[in-house]
């Protein structure tokens, strides 16, 4: 079954990447920090405007007020502006502006949860993890790789066991593309999916419809 889903999704996405425009490691993080609750698509406006304006030793000198006014499209501004301000202070004082392969420091920092610090280390330093977002929780479940009850961390788990470490990465991309455009939260385009036999969603919901 994990052959099939990898042959489907190899298909689908062969060369699946982050869609998140960065183009400097800090920027990554920073950038997956504005993308809780926000779409992919919505932070790249907002990054390109706050990057072409901050460096990180800019941004931690930039007033709350002259940040939130930038990031305010990705919602929960207020907050968003505090962790990045904090962030930027935080590398610029412990690591001279350096994103470190630390995923203890990396998760102490404010807004980074286990998922934004996989995100960044897979993406800048190639190591092997799966970021659980709200495309791959739900893929998960829809598919039989987790149980409904399962939390986040042990989505994480369960997939880090069912698939092999050296393409943990790509899969991660894979599942976020395959949730964003086909098993989406909404109307998932169930009818052409080779996974539907597979699929609890498809045959709770969908099956007699098609």
């Amino acid at each position: 079954m994990t052959n099939k889903i990898v042959d489907y999704l190899n298909e689908l996405y062969p060369d699946a990447q982050c869609e998140l425009i960065y183009h400097k490691d800090y920027e990554l993080l920073l950038a997956t920090v504005l993308s809780a609750q926000c779409t992919d698509k919505r932070v790249n406006m907002v990054t390109k405007e706050l990057f072409s304006k901050y460096d990180l030793f800019s941004l931690k000198n930039a007033s709350l007020k002259e940040i939130e006014a930038i990031i305010k499209p990705c919602g929960t501004y207020t907050k968003k502006a505090i962790y990045l301000k904090e962030i930027a202070t935080r590398l610029v004082q412990d690591y001279n502006g350096v994103v470190p392969n630390n995923r203890a420091y990396l998760e102490s920092l404010p807004g980074v949860g286990r998922k934004t610090c996989n995100v960044v280390l897979s993406n800048i330093f190639n190591l092997p993890a799966i970021a659980v977002d709200t495309h791959v929780f739900r893929v998960s479940k829809r598919l039989g790789l987790a149980k409904e009850e399962d939390d986040v961390k042990k989505v994480e788990q369960k997939l880090m066991k069912k698939f092999p470490k050296e393409i943990w990465g790509r899969l991660h991309h894979q599942l976020v593309l395959f949730g964003r455009y086909q098993c989406k939260s909404i109307n998932p385009d169930c009818l052409n999916c080779r996974l539907k036999s597979e699929c609890k969603y498809y045959k709770r919901h969908k099956k007699n419809d098609c």
